[in-house]
């Protein structure tokens, strides 16, 4: 096809094709067990399968409301209220998303406006700083140092200034599997009091944490939760990314700017299932025993990899576990992925594209959302490293 003859100016020249496109490709190049991109490798629930079908036979494959569903939003208003104490009107307060990487940018491109600030806290899921950039904002990154990855709260008192519009949080956390403790959230909030910043609480594994711990919501808070976009996924609890599904709660003024932009970007989410998931949630034991369906599988493939060269500290939410390398090479962490791909079949995802200078602690990613005898594959092959 002819070229385009003026040169394009493009708005993000620093992006590419994401690393989990990218290491995906090359699993499937060489026939590797792909724990890179995270996604479940197993079926979703079958009545949801069955309400998504039921909702498609019925005809009800037409525009859904802007902001969604009320008896989707209704569901979600209730579920906030009990896991969290949060009173949400569903009618002006929630909105349905198509996933949660929608949600965060219209959440950022709603409210952010050239030359605010947004702190981000790295290593950060990707679709962060982009959005930030597109909206000519300044990100203002404020790294997380392993294996702890604790929030350097002195730091971020330090960096916010009359400039500073936002900050963003994720909890439990993409990619280091750490979870936000309640010092944590109270620091946020007495930094944040008095102040015009907003948050962006990205909370889409909300119910996948561990070993007694406690999801710590932005909702719990009232202080917060009165300056906030907070963004969840039902991809993440029921088993199926690509349905593209999410919501964002935030207060009425928020979420009125919100509203704006989400509907010029979809307008409005997937209707038939909008309405298989408004049944789903009914079944409140499948998001509230999720936590111990994948901390099983962490157990799991840390029991199976137990005796390699890995080292690690196993993941307290997410389904991503984090394994040091340092005792195996001292190759960049972008250029054994690689190897580790071609030569002994597992792919994962090199920490340092979670960081705006690449920063390189030798550590791999990797999802383990997946079959047990997927991770038993995966296992016998890093033995070998």
């Amino acid at each position: 096809m002819p070229q385009f003859p003026n040169k394009v100016r493009s708005k993000l020249p620093r992006v590419g094709t994401t690393i989990f496109t990218v290491m995906s490709a090359l699993a499937a190049e060489h026939n590797a067990v792909n724990l890179g991109q995270g996604f479940p490798d197993f079926m979703c629930h079958p009545d949801l399968l069955k309400y998504a079908d039921e909702a498609m036979q019925k005809g009800l494959n037409q525009y859904a409301p802007m902001p969604g569903l009320l008896s989707l939003r209704e569901r979600i208003a209730e579920k906030a209220n009990e896991l969290y104490g949060a009173d949400f009107n569903p009618v002006s307060e929630i909105t349905i998303t198509a996933g949660g990487t929608e949600a965060i940018y219209s959440a950022i491109t709603a409210v952010i406006n050239e030359g605010d600030e947004v702190i981000i806290f790295e290593p950060a899921y990707d679709c962060y700083a982009p959005a930030i950039e597109l909206c000519k904002g300044i990100p203002v990154y404020i790294s997380l140092e392993p294996p702890e990855y604790e929030i350097p709260w002195e730091q971020v008192r330090k960096r916010i200034n009359p400039r500073t519009r936002m900050i963003m949080i994720n909890t439990p956390h993409n990619p280091t599997g750490t979870v936000w403790s309640q010092d944590d959230m109270l620091q946020l909030e007495k930094l944040t009091h008095d102040t015009d910043i907003i948050i962006i609480s990205d909370e889409v594994y909300e119910h996948i944490i561990f070993d007694g711990l406690e999801h710590q919501s932005v909702l719990k808070y009232p202080r917060l939760a009165e300056r906030s976009f907070v963004i969840y996924s039902f991809g993440k609890t029921y088993h199926n990314t690509g349905w593209k599904m999410g919501y964002c709660l935030a207060p009425e003024t928020l979420m009125n700017e919100f509203r704006k932009v989400h509907q010029f970007i979809v307008f409005s989410a997937n209707t038939p299932l909008q309405h298989a998931f408004a049944q789903i949630m009914r079944q409140k034991k499948l998001y509230l025993d999720l936590k111990y369906f994948y901390e099983q599988k962490r157990n799991l493939f840390l029991k199976l990899i137990d005796g390699s060269r890995f080292k690690y500290v196993p993941a307290a939410g997410s389904y991503f576990q984090i394994l040091d390398y340092s005792a195996i090479t001292n190759e960049k962490d972008t250029d054994f992925a690689v190897r580790l791909v071609k030569e002994f079949g597992v792919a994962s995802v090199p920490v340092s594209v979670f960081y705006n200078h690449n920063d390189d602690h030798k550590q791999l990613r990797f999802c383990f959302a997946k079959e047990n005898d997927t991770l038993e594959k995966a296992a016998e092959k890093l033995l070998k490293v």
